[in-house]
């Protein structure tokens, strides 16, 4: 198998996952990716087109995604567009599904991938900044499934993959908001996947644990010392990287799984088995969430 061109420009596509890209996995299949402009969306966008995935990232900030689609091309050699939209706003949604659908022709896979998240105690979080994580998260989703159904999946088929995370696996200090909307949208794959079958659309969800590299990591980890010694309390004793969640996007959404609907995948190492949860964070912690 002839080598993959050089790795786009972070730092967990290593060497030693070159010989697991197989060119014709998703070979002629198009993707649409909220939030592709950076991050494990970034990052699940350079492993689809390394996989022969044509994508559309999409998240508000167009010079983002512009950047982003120009660097995948150029390290893939595949076709990538980038689209400015809100998944708040189904008329935008609608206008960029337009789009895409003019230049590609067809959308094979969503990947709901944009979320909105920080620390906050439940008792000062403000009424606006759970309804804004409400909306972007759960909204959003419903919202680029509903669009993404009407417009093709409803007589093409598809593949929807819901990226969420282990909060609402149990109560968890300072997330009651990310958590809601996340375990929601886990609902919502449970509820599509049994209406939307039968139009051969499969939906899952995946859910992350902490992965290092990314912006969620950086705002929500807190201290090193702190996340390090709870790092090692975990079953594989390491942090997880973007490109291992990408793969596990890329099985769901490739054949490989053509008989996984309904389903969420944790993909955390077995962090939410062990993690620990820091109640004492809750006398120290001082929100400044002002949305």
């Amino acid at each position: 198998m002839a080598q993959p061109p050089p790795d786009v420009i972070e730092d967990d596509c290593l060497p030693e996952y070159h010989h697991l890209f197989c060119p014709d996995l998703l070979r002629g299949k198009v993707a649409f990716i909220t939030g592709g402009g950076s991050g494990i969306g970034f990052r699940i966008a350079e492993i689809f087109m390394r996989h022969g995935c044509h994508t559309v990232i999409a998240s508000r900030s167009l010079p983002r995604v512009s950047s982003a689609a120009r660097k995948l091309a150029a390290a893939t050699g595949q076709e990538c567009l980038p689209l400015s939209l809100d998944v708040r706003a189904p008329p935008a949604i609608m206008a960029a599904v337009d789009q895409a659908l003019k230049e590609f022709g067809k959308i094979d896979i969503l990947i709901n991938c944009a979320a909105g998240n920080f620390l906050c105690r439940a008792s000062t979080l403000s009424f606006n900044a759970f309804k804004t994580v409400m909306e972007i998260d759960t909204l959003g989703t419903f919202n680029m499934c509903r669009v993404l159904y009407e417009k093709f999946f409803h007589d093409h088929g598809g593949v929807i993959v819901n990226i969420t995370a282990t909060l609402g696996n149990r109560g968890q200090v300072l997330q009651v908001h990310a958590g809601s909307a996340k375990a929601a949208v886990d609902a919502m794959t449970r509820h599509l996947a049994v209406e939307w079958g039968p139009q051969n659309i499969r939906v899952n969800s995946l859910a992350p644990g902490p992965i290092s590299g990314t912006e969620g990591f950086r705002r929500l980890g807190g201290p090193q010392a702190s996340m390090s010694r709870k790092v090692l309390e975990t079953p594989l004793q390491r942090l997880g990287n973007k490109t291992e969640v990408a793969h596990s996007v890329l099985y769901l959404a490739s054949p490989l799984a053509s008989y996984v609907t309904g389903a969420v995948l944790v993909v955390d190492g077995g962090a939410w088995l062990t993690f620990p949860n820091d109640i004492k964070l809750l006398a120290d912690f001082s929100s400044s969430a002002k949305l």
